[in-house]
């Protein structure tokens, strides 16, 4: 980990409760290897994930303290371990003077534009009835018919991190559950040339899907590099 003054990227973090630390998981956001650069992190206080994900209001003001006290730190830009913080986007970003990427969902309107226009973005998220079109970024009617959106709710992953506190998930069920949601969806819509993973423990998954499929993946931690490759 970094030390407290060193230039790092900031990850707003969920609350861990009192499940014994993990390791972190190769290409996971909370690895120090995934990127050429430290992390540090701050627990967003009250931040379960059953709160993150349905969207509590009362989080805002917990996301703006951890995001200072990260800058404090010496974080040269935010993220989060969760990419339905992306509704505290704005007022984070209004509360620090660093680049603040909540969410690999801010990628999605750039995406789209670097696909054939018949193509098809397909958006895999952990729990589909929380995403409000709003956080999709998107006005064009005509973009948002090519965006197509894969639910994990019914997956061992979501089960547990829905728990306080979460226990860890196997890498093999999370990838088995993902492998399943991206080859339904590709069976579903064949026009899809590329995705996009919201959840922020998908990264564990893309190599697998990138096997399987052939196509470019993304997820938070590609916004992450691409942000710090900005300001390094």
């Amino acid at each position: 980990m970094a030390s407290p003054t060193q230039p790092s990227l900031g990850i707003l973090n969920l609350e861990p409760g009192s499940s014994p630390p993990v390791k972190p998981r190769p290409n996971s956001l909370l690895n120090p290897d995934t990127f050429d650069f430290p992390i540090i992190l701050e627990t967003v206080a009250g931040a379960w994930v059953d709160r993150v994900v349905p969207g509590d209001p009362g989080l805002e003001s917990a996301c703006i303290a951890a995001a200072q006290r990260l800058v404090e730190r010496g974080a040269v830009a935010i993220s989060a371990n969760c990419g339905y913080f992306i509704r505290h986007q704005a007022a984070v970003a209004a509360a620090v003077d660093v680049p603040v990427v909540t969410s690999s969902l801010l990628l999605l309107p750039a995406l789209l534009r670097q696909l054939q226009a018949a193509a098809k973005l397909a958006v895999v998220v952990a729990q589909p009835k929380h995403i409000s079109e709003d956080m999709l970024g998107i006005d064009d009617p005509a973009a948002r018919a090519r965006v197509v959106i894969g639910g994990l709710e019914d997956s061992v992953l979501v089960r547990n991190e829905n728990m306080r506190p979460p226990p860890p998930t196997d890498i093999a069920d999370i990838e088995k559950d993902v492998i399943a949601c991206t080859a339904q969806l590709r069976d579903s819509y064949p026009d899809i040339a590329a995705f996009l993973f919201e959840c922020t423990a998908l990264p564990l998954t893309a190599p697998a899907v990138r096997r399987m499929t052939g196509l470019p993946v993304y997820d938070i931690t590609t916004l992450c590099r691409m942000t710090l490759a900005s300001v390094v």
